[in-house]
């Protein structure tokens, strides 16, 4: 393992993000504050409880998934994405490293960002939102899987992205439509059954729903099956990127 290598793009894509610290955590911070001003503190005093949660606590979780994801996919895709936009990943490819350390370096920037990112969320929520976070430890682990393994997903859409536009396709298109409809700010039990039904099909609903499990004790599936399914689709990101390498998918040509 060549731990410099490793050492060297993981360096270089943190730098990156303190240049552009405004864009890269002020924003997205500042974004997610406005969600707790307007849902957890003005509206949320208005609402009845959920699960015998005040529902200003009870959507935190929801939240910070929404920025952990998104986040997570939007660095770890732009990170890869600007080398083989300026050319310099012929470098990095011909370097004398392996694409183990290639991902290690670019996801691991990536997951460190998101990681930071929901750390200071978390510390921003507690301004506006009372909460209390029953188990801590596995609210971190749940934490650092989810943003590791959407950065996988991100550096694979990274690869497949021929354009500045297909960048933001997934996470503004898709991932967070789905995290909204995957029970961010609500309940699926809240759901009529069929539409309940449906929504079990929305893989986002596993990630809220084991985050929120980690603060209060309460989630809409099972914490295991949550878990299982995050591991799950690591494994499937991980084969992706095994393959792109593997074939030289829109790295060689």
């Amino acid at each position: 393992m060549n731990v410099h290598a490793i050492k060297a793009i993981y360096v270089f894509e943190m730098s990156r993000t303190f240049r552009t610290v405004m864009q890269s955590i002020a924003s997205p911070v500042i974004a997610t504050s406005l969600y707790f001003i307007v849902f957890g503190s003005a509206i949320g005093s208005r609402m009845t409880q959920i699960d015998g949660i005040s529902y200003g606590a009870f959507i935190v979780p929801g939240l910070i998934m929404l920025s952990i994801l998104t986040e997570s996919i939007s660095n770890a895709s732009f990170g890869i994405y600007m080398p083989r936009f300026s050319g310099t990943i012929y470098e990095v490819l011909s370097a004398p490293i392996s694409f183990v350390e290639i991902v290690a370096g670019y996801v691991g920037a990536a997951a460190t960002k998101s990681v930071i990112l929901g750390t200071i969320m978390l510390a921003t929520a507690r301004l506006f939102v009372p909460f209390e976070i029953e188990h801590p430890l596995l609210m971190a682990l749940i934490l650092v899987l989810i943003s590791v393994t959407f950065s996988l997903f991100g550096f694979v859409i990274g690869i497949w992205a021929d354009g500045f536009e297909r960048l933001q396709i997934v996470p503004m298109l898709i991932v967070t439509p789905l995290t909204f409809l995957g029970g961010s700010f609500y309940s699926i039990d809240m759901l009529p059954e069929f539409w309940r039904q449906v929504t079990l099909f929305n893989p986002v609903v596993y990630l809220v729903s084991a985050f929120r499990w980690a603060f209060y004790g309460v989630s809409d599936v099972d914490v295991g099956l949550s878990l299982g399914m995050t591991v799950m689709f690591m494994g499937l990101c991980l084969a992706a990127i095994w393959w792109i390498f593997r074939t030289g998918y829109r790295l060689k040509a």
